[in-house]
């Protein structure tokens, strides 16, 4: 495989991964505009934005045009927020691509934030915000993200909060884009069915006007803690939710693939030490799993449960007692390279597809800047050693940096506080 990148004159950069073979293709565009990109007085509105933008565009004024168009063409399409950047996708038949990817370049660059689509907007958007609520699974990690961060862009809700989703108007999303979607912090994929000559034709046909402007760099996070930190959501419930982490640090250290490995030898998989301990030894959970969230200026291990409310106090035990073991014993040979062997067959099988594709390289190119191939990952994740491993369980197991997000019916702190140690 054979990956192209190019820059248009305006600073915007596209990735081009053919696959003559396949059968689909997808365009993905991605921005960096995101939650830790917002003041306090616009927390949401990237989110917000990303609704808004298949609202209408000067071309396409109705507010369902854009989606009955890409309907039409059996496409199959969506656009998300995260805390760093946001994306809008579609993926269709190869030979549908242009088309669609007219539509894409139609919604990113001329949407009009019609006032009255704005005002049928925020009901959805606020009861997106209750649906999280109510879904403690989910509404867990956004507590533990606020235990770990506070009061500052990486601490805060990327759907923000309702008070603000009220009172946003018109004037600060044409701010907010003019200020954030511009070429520089653009990132444009094609992968699956696609020629790179074909993709310079769409690029240069559609984005060549895209403001070259630069965009403020995000606000460093700040990220330090002197002592276990804890955070307990009342919710009278059958089961407690629970995500218990440490700081770690960001993508750009060379330890991350390390890290990962880690994760995925303590809760990766139904054979990993958490699923044997919690679940299958104790009975105290149906879901536990382990992974690796690492930012652009911060990042964190976190291990996240639902459990039985009576097992909560000894689930928490276990889990730091696994963390413990890891920085103590070198993870055996065969566990490790079943470890790796699982991480490496779900990645494979994940970029069989142009949309996953499209993730993969998108990811990679808003966010570092540089592309690594799916072989290069792969031979980072084979080189990972046990020494490795337990090495970084060492200098993360420390109880400064440790964290626990609880939500279950729980008031009273101290049996969890007398816990919170290696």
């Amino acid at each position: 495989m054979t990956i192209k990148k190019f820059t248009l004159p305006n600073r915007l950069r596209v990735v081009v991964v053919p696959q003559p073979a396949a059968p689909t293709a997808t365009a993905l565009i991605l921005v960096r505009a995101g939650s830790e990109y917002e003041t306090a007085q616009i927390n949401g509105i990237s989110h917000f934005l990303e609704h808004m933008m298949f609202k209408g565009t000067a071309k396409r004024p109705g507010a369902n045009m854009i989606s009955t168009e890409l309907d039409a063409l059996g496409a199959e399409y969506n656009a998300f927020t995260s805390q760093e950047h946001t994306g809008y996708w579609v993926k269709v038949e190869g030979h549908k691509l242009a088309r669609a990817f007219e539509l894409l370049s139609d919604l990113y660059l001329h949407p009009v934030f019609d006032p009255q689509e704005i005002e049928r907007e925020r009901g959805v958007i606020i009861e997106e915000i209750n649906m999280y609520a109510d879904t403690p699974m989910r509404r867990v990690h956004d507590l533990f993200t606020r235990l770990l961060y506070g009061d500052q862009p990486a601490g805060w809700d990327i759907a923000g909060t309702k008070a603000i989703v009220q009172y946003l108007q018109r004037e600060d999303f044409v701010a907010y884009r003019d200020l954030r979607y511009v070429a520089p912090t653009t990132v444009v994929v094609l992968a699956g069915k696609v020629t790179v000559p074909e993709a310079r034709r769409l690029l240069g046909r559609y984005f060549r006007e895209l403001s070259n402007r630069s965009a403020p760099a995000k606000v460093k996070t700040r990220d330090r803690q002197s002592r276990p930190g804890l955070l307990l959501h009342y919710k009278k419930s059958d089961q407690s939710h629970l995500v218990l982490g440490v700081r770690t640090f960001s993508l750009f250290d060379p330890r991350r693939h390390v890290l990962q490995v880690l994760a995925e030898v303590l809760g990766g998989g139904m054979s990993s030490r958490l699923f044997r301990k919690v679940r299958q030894e104790m009975g105290a959970a149906y879901y536990i799993r382990a992974g690796a969230d690492l930012a652009l200026d911060h990042g964190s291990l976190v291990v996240s449960a639902g459990v039985d409310n009576r097992k909560i106090v000894p689930a928490v035990q276990t889990i730091l007692a696994e963390l413990r073991t890891l920085a103590k014993i070198p993870v055996a040979a065969a566990e490790l390279q079943k470890a790796k062997d699982h991480m490496i067959g779900n990645f494979l099988i994940n970029l069989e597809t142009s949309d996953e594709l499209a993730s993969f390289y998108g990811g990679q190119e808003i966010l570092i800047r540089k592309l690594i191939s799916p072989a290069e990952m792969v031979r980072r994740v084979r080189a990972v050693t046990s020494d490795q491993v337990r090495q970084v369980a060492r200098q993360i197991c420390r109880d400064r940096i440790l964290n626990l997000a609880v939500i279950g019916p729980f008031r009273n702190p101290k049996p969890f506080q007398s816990r919170l140690h290696f």
